[in-house]
């Protein structure tokens, strides 16, 4: 049984230097703001004076009060006609009135279409916007007339000049009322462009702050004032102050620090599944799923800080969890977020959120796996990713709850967890791997290579799923992967439909296959059904993954039953190599559990005694036997894991070879 120790394929240490490489040339170059600080804490460092002038930003509460009241603003626009007025001139000029009558009414019509008609609906309007002559201004609605304040005011010139005319009842007969439209014409598009321009254009920034300014003393409590100045501070530093240090100074802690990450992920393989080492496409793979999201936080961060939260972090987790175990997937998972927590810069909150909503996807997707139940997992996802952003919302003391767009930006990425997850499939060939998902496909009993298996080989059919029941329970006693035993007990003799007569489980009533042959020809005829059994696995395009199960599940072992009638037949002990499988010993804790489930299952047929004694001595012996033949000195499993196999196998052929009760004749 192996022992860990550091792996031996140059390829990995290879892989290792290529990521380091790659991390010290992603890694911000850029000026950092290195305290820690939050509204209503005192301030525990120096005291702080700008190197620079800078301007205050406003924050996120103040955008959004701003908005709202310029957006209840609506100052409706308006296009000056000329035509209107043109119109209802010419028509006055053609009245049935005397001329000096009619010369006023043409006077104060050009008067009034001059200065503008609104219709009566607008009465309401305070300030408007008028375009004119290609030219647009704020106007207060006071200086332009209604429809009904024109009337009025046609009636009142006329009055002046003709008191002892009853011009209100000849204006009406002869239509002069009729003449006074609107010539200022509502335009309910540019109203509309005008006020959400209005709204949106909000200036970010209020004030400045002069170089050397104090922002805040040592030992001060840092107020919402001095917060807020200390946030545009930061915000402006990070972005425009750059690196003013030592070049070599700044490239060696880009590498120790990319260095730090890359030891840790060794190390969390190494003390969590050292195996992933044996199979460089599976390590290569996790170095892959670290590296693509390290990347993406450390860009979007640079690109837009925002945009982080609309990056689907759990997809990492998911990525990894499709291939390994949740002992590994974890440590990987919270180093993929390393980058977030030391250069964003809300690191700490985004570290937690994601943090929080990766351990729950890890929690929740397997029962919400397959078609629409994905998106249950990602509204889960996202009301974790709701409820730590709260909590720091929360912490910051502000008075809007929730920035909505940054909330809108989480429930986007939490449904491109769902939209992500086919990748998985894609991966999968890249990297020749076998996801969860195409064991369970695997273990569908429906598949072609499993009914031709129930067809040709019946016996040998019903074998393999006694095994895999057996092997499920000692799998999931000592965590190992349950999935990847149902599969490799499915199809470890698969190789036996090729010639199905030749075992005693598929035997004809009255027909015994081996009678014919000698102990020699039997054996060939038996350890054949390991490279027959690969054989059609490649015909099936089954993966290597389980292939290694058929390759292993008899080890280098012995055919013992005619191994022993050969030599009690007189054969010689130095011509034995027939009787001996061409396999490989195996070297994970899936494929031991399935060869020592194989033989228990097979041998247990023979038993007489049905006593809780004779399982415990026949589980000891078997064990026993297969560790004494060395078939178990590559494989990774402990003592203690040996111990807990033995004790499950013994209780589960208990239950499955217990006392049947007789049933009692009857009398009458």
């Amino acid at each position: 049984m192996k022992n860990r120790q550091f792996p031996g394929d140059l390829r990995i240490y290879l892989t290792l230097a290529a990521l380091l490489v790659v991390l010290v040339c992603i890694l911000p170059r850029g000026g950092k703001f290195d305290y820690d600080y939050r509204k209503g804490a005192p301030w525990t460092y120096e005291t702080i004076v700008a190197q620079f002038d800078f301007p205050v930003l406003k924050t996120p509460e103040q955008l959004s009060r701003e908005r709202e009241e310029a957006g209840s603003r609506i100052l409706p626009y308006y296009r000056f006609s000329e035509s209107a007025g043109e119109g209802s001139i010419a028509a006055a000029e053609g009245l049935p009135l005397d001329n000096a009558l009619k010369l006023r009414v043409v006077t104060s019509l050009t008067e009034i279409y001059d200065r503008g008609v609104l219709s009566d609906d607008a009465q309401g309007e305070k300030v408007i916007f008028l375009q004119r002559n290609k030219r647009a201004t704020q106007v207060p609605a006071s200086e332009v007339f209604t429809v009904a304040s024109a009337r009025e005011r046609v009636l009142l010139d006329a009055r002046k000049e003709n008191p002892m005319l009853r011009v209100d009842s000849l204006f009406q007969a002869s239509g002069v009322y009729d003449l006074v439209v609107p010539n200022l014409l509502f335009d309910k598009e540019t109203t509309a462009l005008v006020h959400a321009e209005s709204a949106d254009y909000i200036s970010p920034t209020q004030g400045f702050v002069g170089a050397g300014q104090v922002i805040v003393s040592q030992g001060e409590l840092v107020t919402a004032e001095i917060c807020q100045m200390l946030d545009s501070y930061k915000a402006e530093y990070e972005a425009t102050l750059g690196y003013d240090g030592s070049r070599f100074f700044l490239w060696t802690g880009n590498g120790i620090i990319a260095l730090l990450l890359v030891l840790i992920l060794f190390l969390s393989v190494l003390y969590t599944n050292p195996l992933v080492f044996d199979e460089f496409n599976r390590f290569l793979y996790l170095v892959f799923i670290f590296l693509l999201f390290t990347v993406a936080a450390l860009l979007l961060g640079k690109i837009n800080p925002n945009l982080l939260y609309i990056m689907p972090f759990s997809l990492a987790a998911l990525y990894l969890l499709a291939f390994f175990k949740l002992r590994v997937v974890l440590p990987v998972y919270i180093l993929s977020l390393l980058p977030l927590l030391i250069f964003s810069h809300e690191g700490v909150e985004l570290f937690v959120m994601y943090l929080t909503s990766g351990v729950v996807t890890m929690l929740v997707f397997p029962y919400f796996s397959r078609g629409w139940r994905q998106f249950v997992a990602a509204l889960i996802a996202f009301a974790s990713l709701l409820v730590a952003y709260t909590g720091f919302r929360l912490l910051g003391g502000t008075n809007t709850l929730f920035d909505f767009h940054k909330v809108l930006y989480l429930f986007i990425g939490s449904l491109l967890s769902v939209a992500g997850y086919p990748l998985i499939y894609l991966f999968e060939r890249i990297f020749m791997l076998v996801s969860n998902s195409r064991l369970q496909e695997l273990c569908d009993t429906n598949n072609k290579a499993l009914r031709e298996l129930a067809q040709k080989a019946p016996g040998t059919f019903q074998h393999s799923l006694q095994v895999m029941n057996m092997a499920d329970a000692a799998a999931r006693s000592i965590d190992a992967n349950v999935l990847l035993v149902r599969a490799g007990a499915l199809y470890h003799d698969l190789g036996k439909m090729s010639n199905p007569q030749c075992f005693i489980e598929n035997e004809t009533l009255g027909k015994h296959y081996h009678d014919t042959l000698t102990p020699k020809e039997s054996a060939r005829e038996i350890v054949r059904h390991v490279p027959e059994g690969l054989s059609i696995a490649d015909k099936y395009n089954l993966p290597q993954i389980i292939k290694d199960f058929i390759l292993t599940h008899h080890g280098t072992s012995s055919t013992g039953y005619f191994l022993n009638k050969y030599l009690n037949e007189g054969g010689d002990p130095a011509d034995v190599s027939d009787f001996k499988y061409n396999g490989k010993k195996p070297w994970t804790k899936e494929q031991t559990i399935l060869m020592l489930a194989d033989s228990l299952e097979a041998a247990s047929r023979t038993l007489k005694d049905n006593s809780p004694e004779a399982f415990s001595d026949f589980v000891e012996k078997i064990v026993a036997g297969k560790t004494a033949e060395g078939q178990l000195d590559d494989s990774d499993i402990s003592i203690r894991d040996l111990n807990t196999l033995k004790a499950v196998f013994k209780s589960y052929l208990g239950q499955m070879y217990h006392e049947r009760v007789v049933y009692p004749k009857r009398n009458r």
